[in-house]
């Protein structure tokens, strides 16, 4: 994933006297006042410990919280392939993917100074990172349906060519034991989890394919550790049901 040439150029000066939103929750992303650019928060590398973070990583948020810029590229190198991983099963576009994986970070960077303790490193950056892609889920929705409109409205004026004659005859479509193998399968598969309703699919992307606890995915989401339990057990029927339509055969 390509990172930005400069962190000063990409995060930009932050305004004097920014306002300061207290806690860990994913709408803490603003800038980082002047006091929190020094170790005067009350986040301490024991509070940090306490909290489930190993003491490496207690050790890179006292560095991040004072602007050290190795700090985050250690950061960057630690969680970019999860951040990425994630996003991509929840966006499903590799190119949005890495935008978002890089603007992760960026606001990681911006919001550090109000970072508490009082959850994992890793589940405050998995929570941004998932409200990242509900935002961006939304813009794209709705792109795509304005797009949507624009192709059917080409068809009624005679622009576009007849879709059938682009479609594939039914000899040369892959058969289904033939889309079980490597990437075809992945794609099938892929594309179910991004026809899930999005609150299922977020459970089910960071328990199965992150392999986050129940309680982790509680603290990521904000939900109850039995509506994730719930939700993730919903989505697995969920998926099933869609890749065995796909395929055209039960799966055991």
């Amino acid at each position: 994933m390509a990172r930005p040439p400069s962190l000063g150029a990409r995060l930009g000066p932050e305004p004097a006297g920014a306002a300061h939103s207290e806690g860990d929750g994913p709408d803490a992303l603003g800038s980082t006042p002047a006091s929190l650019r020094r170790p005067t928060s009350p986040l301490t590398r024991s509070s940090a410990a306490d909290s489930g973070n190993s003491p490496h990583e207690a050790r890179l948020i006292e560095r991040l919280i004072v602007r050290d810029e190795r700090a985050f590229n250690a950061l960057v190198r630690d969680y970019e392939a999860r951040v990425f991983g994630v996003i991509l099963r929840m966006i499903g576009d590799r190119a949005e993917a890495e935008d978002l994986s890089q603007e992760v970070f960026v606001q990681v960077f911006k919001a550090i100074g109000t970072f508490r303790g009082e959850s994992k490193l890793s589940t405050w950056i998995y929570r941004i990172a998932i409200n990242l892609c509900k935002n961006r889920s939304k813009y794209l929705r709705v792109r795509h349906a304005q797009d949507q409109a624009s192709l059917e409205s080409a068809e009624e004026r005679g622009a576009l060519p007849d879709a059938d004659a682009k479609r594939a005859p039914v000899g040369q479509i892959a058969r289904p034991d033939d889309a079980l193998a490597g990437r075809q399968i992945e794609r099938i598969v892929q594309d179910a989890i991004l026809e899930l309703e999005p609150s299922f699919r977020e459970c089910l992307v960071l328990r199965d394919v992150e392999d986050l606890r129940y309680d982790e995915i509680g603290a990521v989401t904000g939900l109850p550790e039995g509506t994730v339990k719930s939700r993730i057990h919903r989505a697995r029927a969920q998926l099933k049901e869609i890749v065995e339509r796909e395929l055209g055969e039960e799966l055991p």
